[in-house]
């Protein structure tokens, strides 16, 4: 027998809910990327994870590695054999250390002269004797954050390990790991079926576990049998259940057995926010939310029994107690809060540091009031309310709702400036200060909420890179990343005219202790532009196409997007290599040039009828590529430019720029200026 199927299933105590399916993943990935590299070879593979256990099944797996041919060289003839063709001692101990005669050996002739070759055959191990170390290599490599010690021994793991599955067809695959002997036993289910089950084939370890254990070790099978399940008994109450992919991963994470029952609460709560109530829900019991048809938040939560109860009202009305006290301190912080306006708590936020150079958060709400002021000015939103909203930014911070629920925040300071009779857009700008939060997050909508928002990322930005602290290759501990993408995505997306210099500079200017402040601006604005290359890349556009654009030093991200967008579509044209070849070494030739060249041509030193042509090609175009330009128009100026093509290929087929005459020499590059400075009104495009 050649192949065998492969079990192997490491069980812990209960692991890490929110790592458990990059754990599952990377256990099964491991394990299988060493088999491949080994050379052994398998038809098909299925992965596993349950909260005390990690699973893989491997079907036809090799039993045994392929042999390996080895070919080692040894000295040059000259120094292997003597004159009277005597293996010398060099030889001799090469052929030993091959564990061959030196009859045994071979010659092989390169370009360096000919050697002698030892060439072998390494016999193939046994897979069953491969597995063991592959396993705990994987399991050494695991992407575990902090590992944990358990007993008197010093061996570390994510959780203490309890029992080791290992199997070749029914035969148990010799092997020790973390203190504890594989075997052909499984676990079951702590509560329906806490016993040792008996494991006879690796294929049947599934439905085997699934029909005397109670626990279904799919993964993507109990994922989808929540998802449904939730879905399912949500609208047998004729209401929606909010599920979140996040909490949907993580209540799959922490159940064996998933059974969907839903529970209720009081109506009266119902007058706190919807999204206090759905963030005690979900973040504190894992519970999804429900609402109806419009969105409506209602009085029912759907929650996931990892037991199937014989009294299942029992289970409901238990989680029933639960929540309920939770939702009576959301009500009671909302109600509270609600005593003391925003604008009253602002004075407190002089105890909260933001950090130790740049001040409180008091002394950064007062730089956010005139930066997102200045800014307001620029993009026609309202200047005092994009001001108050400044001044009210942080003040939730210091509500007991936010301290309870910290992702509330600028949500929680909505809803308290709504009921403190404060306008809605500057409501809504507290909200929206945050977004967007991360990559794809929704952008403001509102001008207010852009100007704060901004302000916002622009403070941090230049404060802690004023103050020497800005992210590392490894370390970003204020998100400035995050924050400089979130400004060009607001300047780009919502098709803002504003000059990153000029509001890194205002930003700035309110840190009144920064030394260097020009070049603090300077380091800014080319981190902020840095971080295109990133969302260009994940959009699909060629770097080269960004670079070309970036080379023109400009610094409004919204006029440098539409170039970008611009050069990418010009890039597919059949006119574009040859254009960007011909920028190339136009823009070669006139680096090596000494001094300054003619801005004039003197159409009398045209001598050759190319060159007269390509002058008469680019006055024909010079003026409507410029109004283009003008109007923002890139993709119209590029297209004008693209009929060139042929005119300045003949140019550089007939015409010898550099020639003797130094004025003809002079008036061709003055030409070849005049070619690539229209090419540059959009883009370098010799980059590409």
């Amino acid at each position: 027998m050649s192949h065998a199927n492969f079990l192997i299933e490491l069980g812990t105590e209960e692991l890490p809910p929110k790592a458990l399916r990059t754990l599952k993943n990377a256990f099964a990935d491991g394990i299988l990327d060493r088999l491949k590299a080994a050379g052994v070879q398998f038809e098909s593979s299925e992965r596993f994870g349950a909260p005390r256990r990690l699973a893989l099944t491997i079907t036809a797996l090799q039993l045994t590695q392929p042999d390996e041919k080895i070919e080692r060289r040894g000295p040059a003839i000259a120094g292997a054999y003597d004159k009277e063709g005597k293996p010398t001692k060099a030889c001799e101990g090469f052929a030993r250390s091959c564990g061959v005669t030196v009859a045994e050996l071979t010659q092989l002739e390169t370009d360096k002269g000919t050697y002698v070759v030892y060439n072998g055959t390494k016999a193939g191990k046994a897979t069953k004797d491969l597995l063991p170390e592959i396993v705990q290599q994987t399991l050494d490599a695991l992407p575990i954050a902090k590992r944990m010690r358990w007993g008197a021994n010093r061996i570390e793991f994510v959780r203490p390990v309890k029992w080791l599955l290992m199997l070749l067809d029914d035969e148990v695959v010799p092997a020790e790991m973390y203190g504890v002997v594989a075997g052909n036993t499984t676990r079951g289910h702590r509560f329906h079926a806490p016993k040792e089950i008996t494991i006879t084939d690796p294929l049947s370890y599934a439905d085997v576990l699934r029909s005397e254990g109670k626990v279904m070790a799919s993964y993507s099978e109990r994922h989808q049998l929540i998802e449904t399940s939730v879905q399912a008994i949500a609208a047998e109450k004729g209401i929606v259940a909010v599920i979140d992919s996040d909490l949907l991963d993580e209540v799959t994470s922490l159940n064996e057995w998933p059974v969907a029952l839903v529970g209720q609460f009081e109506e009266r709560f119902l007058d706190v926010p919807a999204e206090a109530l759905m963030s005690s829900m979900e973040e504190h019991q894992k519970y999804f939310p429900t609402v109806n048809a419009e969105g409506a938040i209602q009085p029912y939560f759907i929650f996931i029994a990892n037991i199937e109860s014989k009294n299942p009202q029992l289970v409901i009305e238990g989680n029933e107690k639960v929540i309920r006290p939770r939702l009576a301190d959301a009500a009671f912080f909302w109600e509270t809060d609600k005593k003391t306006p925003l604008a009253d708590r602002v004075e407190k936020l002089k105890t909260v540091m933001f950090q130790k150079d740049l001040g409180s958060t008091f002394d950064k709400v007062q730089r956010l009031q005139k930066t997102a002021g200045y800014i307001a000015g620029l993009i026609d939103a309202s200047v005092s309310e994009s001001e108050r909203a400044a001044y009210l930014s942080k003040a939730d911070l210091v509500t007991d709702m936010v301290f309870e629920f910290t992702d509330l925040q600028g949500l929680a300071g909505r809803y308290y400036a709504l009921a403190d009779g404060e306008p809605e857009a500057v409501a809504e700008a507290l909200h929206e200060q945050y977004k967007p939060a991360g990559a794809g997050d929704a952008l403001p909508q509102t001008r207010e909420g852009m100007a704060l928002a901004l302000a916002d990322r622009l403070d941090n930005l230049s404060g802690l890179f004023g103050i020497g602290q800005p992210p590392t290759g490894t370390k970003d501990p204020f998100a400035l990343r995050r924050a400089a993408l979130g400004v060009l995505r607001i300047a780009v997306e919502r098709e803002l005219d504003i000059d990153l210099v000029d509001i890194v500079t205002f930003a700035a200017d309110q840190h009144a202790n920064l030394a260097k402040k020009e070049v603090v601006v300077g380091q800014v604005v080319e981190y902020a532009l840095d971080r295109f290359s990133a969302l260009y890349q994940d959009a699909g556009f060629r770097t080269e196409v960004f670079q070309s654009v970036r080379a023109l030093n400009l610094t409004h991200p919204y006029d440098i997007d539409r170039r970008v967008r611009a050069v990418s579509e010009f890039s597919k044209l059949e006119q574009a290599a040859a254009l960007a070849a011909a920028n190339k070494r136009v823009s070669n030739i006139l680096s090596k040039v000494k001094g300054d060249i003619n801005e004039q041509i003197d159409t009398n030193l045209l001598t050759e009828t190319a060159e007269s042509a390509l002058l008469t090609a680019l006055d024909s175009v010079s003026a409507d590529v410029s109004a283009a330009v003008a109007k923002a128009d890139y993709a119209g100026a590029l297209a004008l430019l693209a009929g060139l093509r042929d005119v300045v290929d003949t140019f550089f087929d007939e015409v010898m720029v550099m020639a003797e005459d130094e004025a003809v020499k002079n008036n061709r590059l003055a030409l070849l200026a005049k070619l690539r400075g229209l090419f540059i009104l959009v883009a370098d495009i010799s980059v590409l």
